[in-house]
């Protein structure tokens, strides 16, 4: 039975990918005006992300901005000096703690089965991760097929692009920097959660 209490999961991750490009690139505005709703109005009107349309630069701004938003102000100078891989985890970090659907599964799921040793991820992992979830959450099961098969596609080119899961559905262990291990150490419960590691998380 539904619980009317439990909030409900944003599903507006269908496409895009991690977008660490894109975040690149709009953190240097962020670096120079410090505001997102400038940093948002900036990328419309000169059209930083070079999107086609003005549909696409809208929705490609609405988000980025909204995904990088949950970064801290130490995470974003992070973000603007790492490596690709290092953006890619904060990337990672961003769209986990965006979207709290793709967190618990992050942490429930790839997680989990990397620490159980089972280190393989089958699209079928996150139809029954989802159908779990449908018991509290009536939105899930009032999803589309095709919503659902694209919020599966998109979770799973994160998880690849984020290099948490090969081609071929491995999960692969992950070795975080010290600079992003510190900073996501400083959460509780630490988001170190949300990546297939050994490294113990803080609570």
């Amino acid at each position: 039975m539904a619980d009317r209490s439990v909030e409900r999961y944003a599903l507006s991750f269908t496409s895009g990918g991690l977008l660490v490009t894109e975040a690149w690139h709009t953190a240097e505005v962020w670096s120079r005006v410090r505001d997102w709703a400038l940093v948002r109005a900036e990328l419309m009107e000169s059209n930083t992300l070079q999107s086609r349309t003005v549909q696409s630069r809208r929705t490609v701004s609405r988000e980025v901005v909204g995904r990088l938003s949950e970064l801290s102000a130490d995470e974003m100078s992070l973000l603007r000096e790492s490596s690709p891989q290092e953006r890619a985890h904060l990337m990672w970090v961003a769209a986990c703690r965006r979207y709290t659907l793709v967190g618990e599964f992050a942490e429930e799921v790839v997680r989990e089965r990397f620490l159980l040793l089972t280190p393989s991820l089958k699209r079928g992992d996150f139809d029954i991760f989802v159908r779990g979830k449908a018991l509290w959450h009536p939105e899930l099961d009032a999803l589309q097929d095709s919503t659902r098969r694209k919020l599966r596609q998109n979770l799973f080119r994160m998880l690849r692009e984020a290099g948490l899961v090969s081609d071929s559905g491995e999960i692969l262990s992950v070795i975080l920097s010290p600079g992003i291990e510190s900073l996501l150490d400083l959460r509780r419960p630490s988001d170190v959660r949300f990546f297939p590691t050994s490294t113990e998380v803080s609570v």
